[in-house]
Parts: structure tokens; sequence; C-alpha cells
């Protein structure tokens, strides 16, 4: 099998089996949660770049304007992981999988809306399918899906960013990493000197889970990275679906969340929605496929 295949699999799965890992976890305030993801990632991203020699040409790179652009998508990709790590310890990974689900047809709207990209009459159908099986779960809900929402619109949001930003993925999660890194780091100095910090008060298994979360923040990401220069961008548009396939399938079966006949049907629309437009996409742009956003679940 193609490296590039691999390494993009591996990642995927990765990502899907997230839930697990913050379930152990689930003892610590999510933002704290998060605190810890941003510096651990932050600082280990530092030493990659530094011992691969990159770091002079990666100083290169900063500058007044790609500070602003990050600093948006910092913004985003914070909001995305605080939400995430809340809703899988809150016992709602079902929805937030359904979040990832409609990100790549909200993404494709973005496109239309922001970048006036134009998309072919086939095209339509699949997102007014999505939207309409979003309809009938706010239905069933009584609510709209205020988590899958949010994740979907905060990565779709942060891709669109991603799109038109000057950086690589390992540069650029650099960039979000440190812009974060200072509030993250006097939040929890904050909630140490409240007594409210988790970190070296819970145990070592806790804190090498938190420090932990640095490595399965950037290994994912850098394995992504390397999939998507050596395979079709249709191959990867494919492979994103593991993720929330397997994270739904962890809420459902080892969790034991609930999933009713009503919600089936939801999911149902949306999964089609999603079938029609990869198909079509597939079919229409088999010598060209325009790049997805970046992915990087919870």
């Amino acid at each position: 099998m193609n490296k590039g295949i691999l390494y993009g699999v591996g990642a995927y799965i990765a990502w899907g089996f997230f839930p697990i890992y913050w379930k152990l976890l689930h003892h610590v305030a999510a933002i704290q949660l998060i605190g810890h993801r941003i510096i651990w990632s932050c600082l280990l991203l530092v030493v990659y770049v530094v011992f691969t020699k990159q770091w002079g040409e990666f100083r290169k790179t900063i500058n007044a304007t790609v500070l602003r652009i990050y600093t948006i998508a910092a913004v985003l990709i914070g909001i995305n992981w605080l939400v995430y790590v809340w809703a899988v310890n809150a016992n709602f990974i079902v929805e937030a999988s359904l979040g990832y689900f409609i990100n790549p047809l909200l993404s494709v709207l973005l496109g239309v809306i922001f970048l006036k990209e134009r998309l072919r009459m086939a095209q339509w159908f699949p997102v007014v399918l999505a939207a309409l099986g979003v309809a009938y779960l706010t239905y069933v809900y009584g609510r709209p899906p205020y988590i899958a929402l949010s994740l979907a619109f905060s990565f779709a949001f942060y891709g669109l960013i991603k799109k038109i930003s000057p950086l690589g993925s390992l540069y650029g999660l650099t960039v979000e990493t440190g812009v974060l890194f200072i509030p993250a780091l006097g939040y929890l100095i904050f909630a140490e000197a409240g007594s409210t910090a988790a970190f070296l008060h819970t145990g070592i298994t806790s804190d090498a889970l938190m420090i932990g979360a640095g490595f399965v923040t950037t290994i994912p990401l850098l394995m992504f990275a390397s999939a998507a220069r050596s395979i079709p961008l249709w191959v990867v548009g494919l492979l994103q679906y593991i993720a929330p396939t397997i994270q739904f399938l962890i809420g459902v079966f080892i969790y034991k969340e609930p999933f009713s006949y009503n919600q089936l049907i939801g999911f149902g629309i949306v999964w089609a929605a999603l079938v029609v437009f990869l198909v079509e996409n597939y079919v229409a742009n088999r010598t060209y496929v325009e790049p997805l956003p970046e992915m990087g679940e919870g």
C-alpha cells in the first residue's frame, strides 16, 4: 500500500479514537485540558522544528500579517478543541461526530460565500440535503444540534482561514499554539493559585495524559501532512470520514450514548448527502480536485 495512504489512515484512525483519550481525563475541566493541549503541543512543535533544523526558516515566515491571520485561526481552533473535549466528557460523542460529517459540506458553502467559488448544479443537492438532515435533527431534539454546529462552523471557518493563509500545516500549527501559549499558561497558573488545578494534583497517570495531549495533537497532524503531499486529494477527501465514523461508533457501542430511530433518520440524511457529494466530486474531478481544508479533529 502507498506509504502516504498508510500515513493518512493512521492519522484519521488516531483522530477517531480521541474520545477514549479524553474520557480518561473526564475528571479534569475541559478548559484545563485545552490549556495543557496547547502548551505541550507548542513545546513539542518547537522542539521538532528546532531538531529538524527548520527554526531559521520558520522565523523568517513570521511577520505582522502572518500573526494577524494565525491569531484568528488560533481562536477558531481553540474554540473547536474546547467544545469537542467538553462534548466528549459530557457524553455527546455522537453529536460531536455529526459536526465533522457536516463540516466538508459547510466548507464548500463557505467557499461559495467568501471565496466566490462556483458550485456545479449537482453539488447544490448534497448541500441542501445536509441542511434538511440538520433541520430534521433540530425537530427531533427540540433544539438545534448546537454541539455539532459549533464544531462544524468553527472548523469550517478555521479551514477557510487556513486556505488563504501562507504557511504549511507544521509552521501554521506552531504559530497558532504559540499565539495561545501565554493565555493558556496564564489560565493554568491562575487555576493553580486558586487551588483548582488538576496537573500535579490528580495522580501521575493524569499528569502523563495531560502532557501526552501534546503528542496526540501533533503526531497525527504530522502524519496527515506527509499523507497530503503524496496522495491525491480525492483520497484525502475519502479518508477524512474515517475519524467521525470511528467516533460515532465509539459513542454508540462503547459509551452507550442513546441513538434513536429518529436520530438514525437525521444522520442517514446527512450521510446520504456526503455519499452524493463524494461520488459527484470524484466523477467530475478525476484529473483535478479542489483542495480540502486541513483536518484535525478534536
